[in-house]
């Protein structure tokens, strides 16, 4: 009696997995670490807290999207303040890459701004 001469279907690798809820969380709050080293040079008050961060969103295979806006279209570090977000995204370990999006909708107002940083800058 001959033998089965079919081979049987190779069972597929699952791909490897990414990041889960609870990895990206803890990486979310490492890379709002990291952007709160960078500061509006005008303004004495780290890019995150002033409200500049419209949203973070990372991926479960580690890559980082953040949209930012800035006080205001002719801000004169438009050219630099977005970059220095990316580069201190990007310098998080585990983070893969870094992008940032700037966006001037919805606009810029001051109730982004923490109350406590508000009264210490005196805007209350």
């Amino acid at each position: 009696m001959k033998g089965n001469t079919t081979m049987p279907e190779p069972i597929p690798t699952p791909p490897p997995e990414g990041l889960n809820t609870i990895q990206r969380s803890l990486l979310e709050g490492e890379v709002i670490e990291a952007i709160r080293e960078v500061y509006d040079p005008e303004i004495p008050v780290n890019v995150y807290d002033l409200g500049l961060i419209y949203g973070i969103v990372i991926s479960p295979d580690a890559q980082v999207d953040i949209t930012m806006t800035l006080t205001n279209p002719a801000c004169p570090v438009a050219d630099i303040l977005p970059g220095q977000v990316e580069t201190a995204a990007a310098s998080v370990p585990g983070v893969k890459e870094a992008r940032v999006e700037l966006v001037w909708d919805p606009p810029y107002t001051l109730d982004r701004v923490p109350e406590h940083i508000r009264l210490d800058l005196g805007l209350l």
